[in-house]
């Protein structure tokens, strides 16, 4: 790793990112430039680096090979170039979740590449695999003594689902209910580890809040052992409630930007979790960073950049329940 990591402690803090997309015009930028700083400006990378662990979901398959997904009516096709793995490392990413509609936008071979130029890297993923079993096991991370079980499905697509015998991502086909694979996972990553982060690809593109299965479904995670939830998929970030990041939107991409929605602002979250020992580990404070997605990098919002994501956001936490509070250039949520 580029960044050290603080040990010897309780309390410990947990980067986190949503929908990375590092393919197409990204990966052009990266194979000219393939450095952090081609990515994200120097003060997004020094947060990232104060935090003991950075978890992200990596919304493209990482490879030079592969062969398009054949789907009818599949209009986007992500794939970032092999190098791109130990880049991910050299800015600090611990694990990333690949259960997600992308991951096999290439086909079952840069699947398999994915993973194997990850692990070379030293960064951990989860929600895919070679089979069904594989595809639905957990990563145990550790800083400061915690140990942190990350947990990674998606409910969509159902083409792309793993089975006995087929490679795929953790497919939970969540609008019918969380299915019991799943809670079950939870509480045996909750029986393993001190945290249990449950990160979700779940909902549609483009929306403002949460759909109803989404708030039905993340008190059920709760309830199963998870100690945090925190979803990607529209975005676009949402609000937060009570240990439940619905959405944390976008992390870098090339997308087009919607005037209204303004998928190029977005948010990078650190969440700090102490307790008296490991064993009762709790989240007791969110803080997230405003960013401004520019084309392929990303940068801290600054201006009215900020203050719309800090009314954006201080209005969709509001609507859960929640108060957010300004610090330090930040907006914080306390959970206790």
């Amino acid at each position: 790793m580029s960044f050290g990591r603080r040990a010897g402690k309780m309390a410990i803090t947990v980067a986190m990112a949503g929908d990375t997309m590092l393919g197409r015009g990204v990966a052009e930028q990266l194979r000219s430039s393939p450095l952090p700083s081609t990515l994200f400006c120097p003060e997004i990378l020094a947060a990232v680096a104060e935090a003991d662990l950075f978890v992200l979901n990596l919304e493209c398959c990482v490879s030079d090979g592969g062969e398009r997904w054949q789907h009818p009516g599949k209009p986007f096709f992500f794939r970032a170039p092999s190098s791109t793995a130990g880049l991910l490392a050299e800015c600090g990413v611990d694990c990333v979740t690949l259960a997600n509609n992308h991951a096999l936008d290439y086909g079952f071979d840069a699947l398999a590449d994915t993973r194997t130029l990850l692990d070379r890297a030293g960064v951990r993923a989860v929600g895919v695999g070679a089979d069904l079993r594989a595809a639905r096991e957990f990563a145990v991370l550790e800083a400061g003594g915690v140990r942190v079980a990350v947990v990674g499905a998606t409910d969509h697509p159902e083409d792309f689902a793993a089975d006995d015998d087929r490679p795929g991502v953790a497919y939970a086909d969540l609008g019918r209910g969380v299915p019991g694979w799943l809670t079950d996972l939870v509480a045996q990553a909750a029986a393993t580890a001190d945290v249990v982060l449950v990160t979700p690809h779940w909902g549609p593109n483009m929306t403002l809040r949460p759909p109803h299965y989404v708030l039905r479904s993340a008190p059920q995670l709760l309830e199963a052992g998870a100690t945090l939830v925190a979803g990607h998929s529209a975005h676009v970030f949402h609000g937060v409630a009570d240990r439940v990041i619905y959405d944390m939107g976008d992390f870098v991409d090339d997308y087009a930007v919607d005037p209204v929605l303004r998928n190029d602002h977005g948010l990078l979250f650190l969440v700090t979790l102490d307790g008296p020992d490991p064993a009762h580990t709790v989240p007791i404070r969110l803080e997230a960073i405003p960013l401004f997605l520019d084309y392929c990098h990303t940068r801290l919002a600054r201006g009215k950049e900020w203050d719309w994501i800090r009314e954006r956001f201080t209005a969709a936490c509001a609507e859960l329940g929640t108060a957010v509070t300004e610090w330090g250039g930040r907006l914080r949520v306390e959970w206790q």
